[in-house]
């Protein structure tokens, strides 16, 4: 049995357990306090939210600078790990995945669980951070070792599992072919469920810049598009999509020439990922949102690149590799 915790922040930690859960041999646990998906076929064990209500300025949040987040005195935080703490003394897992929290990695370790932790690009040299990859039993990585974290050190570096990017949108499409692009050079505008800083009238400035191109925006404050994702991104001649993990992995899977802009996340999460992205001319990347005239020759530029190199970040293999990784961590 292997227990995995998902975080209930953006989309990209539950899109991970579910692209991967499907290759497991092991059964698998889910705990967290989203909603279960409608294709999920294992356990779901639900938790109380941690941040509902809001802790209070007295809640001492991040434990002096030692913790992320351990408000104190909050009913749903205790009732969350009480839960957590329950699961695991009942069940008795082989494994623990956490995707994401030093909290719940230090929970489970201290019980006497095995913790792999799905590490996460960006600076992750603060003492909680440090704690929790340095007592974990591995760090699943999922970008590939071409692409590791440069300024991570040896500890860290010597028990990780390097898997590549995975996404939903790796396995052959089932069913009819989407329809050929308009002739009208198209691009889609890929916005994340973890918050989207675009700037002021970024589509109707951004569409009168490119007059050649027609622009459809996806998540974010536009909402989710009435055709498949899928079908919107293959058929887009250029996609402009954020920087989070899953974003990519979706983008690299269907070897769209892209844009990768690096949105405001802790740690630089997404500012890494763009500088890894550039340092392997991958694609196109930029580290802020650009003005408007400024896309043109962006576009062009995302063109002439191609989507090729996608298969350097996604050979479309990496959820296989997360899942065997996991299943031999649990055998032992």
């Amino acid at each position: 049995m292997i227990g995995y915790y998902v975080h209930h922040q953006g989309s990209g930690h539950l899109a991970r357990l579910t692209n991967l859960a499907r290759h497991l041999r092991s059964p698998v646990t889910a705990l967290s306090s989203l909603d279960a998906p409608s294709d999920w076929r294992g356990e779901w064990v639900p938790l109380a939210r941690d941040d509902d209500p809001p802790p209070g300025s007295d809640a001492d949040i991040d434990a002096h600078g030692r913790l992320h987040w351990a408000p104190l005195r909050h009913g749903g935080y205790t009732a969350r790990m009480a839960t957590i703490s329950a699961w695991i003394t009942t069940h008795r897992p082989r494994l623990m995945v956490v995707d994401v929290s030093v909290e719940v990695t230090l929970l489970a370790r201290t019980l006497g669980v095995p913790v792999v932790v799905v590490a996460m690009r960006g600076e992750r040299a603060d003492p909680a951070h440090e704690l929790a990859y340095d007592v974990a039993q591995a760090l699943l990585a999922p970008w590939p070792a071409e692409f590791a974290e440069p300024h991570w050190p040896e500890r860290w570096i010597a028990k990780t599992v390097h898997t590549g990017a995975f996404s939903r949108f790796d396995a052959p499409r089932v069913g009819p072919a989407p329809a050929a692009a308009a002739t009208q050079r198209s691009v889609t505008c890929l916005l994340g469920g973890g918050g989207a800083d675009l700037p002021a009238r970024f589509a109707p400035s951004v569409a009168a810049a490119t007059p050649d191109w027609r622009w459809t925006f996806c998540g974010g404050d536009f909402g989710p598009s009435a055709t498949p994702l899928r079908d919107v991104l293959a058929a887009s001649q250029v996609v402009v999509t954020h920087a989070g993990q899953n974003a990519v992995a979706e983008v690299a899977a269907l070897r769209r020439p892209a844009v990768v802009v690096a949105q405001p996340r802790p740690h630089d999460e997404q500012l890494a990922t763009v500088r890894a992205l550039a340092a392997g001319d991958v694609a196109v990347t930029c580290e802020r949102w650009p003005a408007a005239n400024d896309w043109p020759a962006l576009l062009a530029r995302a063109v002439a690149t191609g989507g090729t190199s996608w298969s350097r970040w996604n050979d479309l293999q990496g959820a296989r590799r997360a899942a065997d990784a996991l299943d031999g961590l649990g055998s032992r």
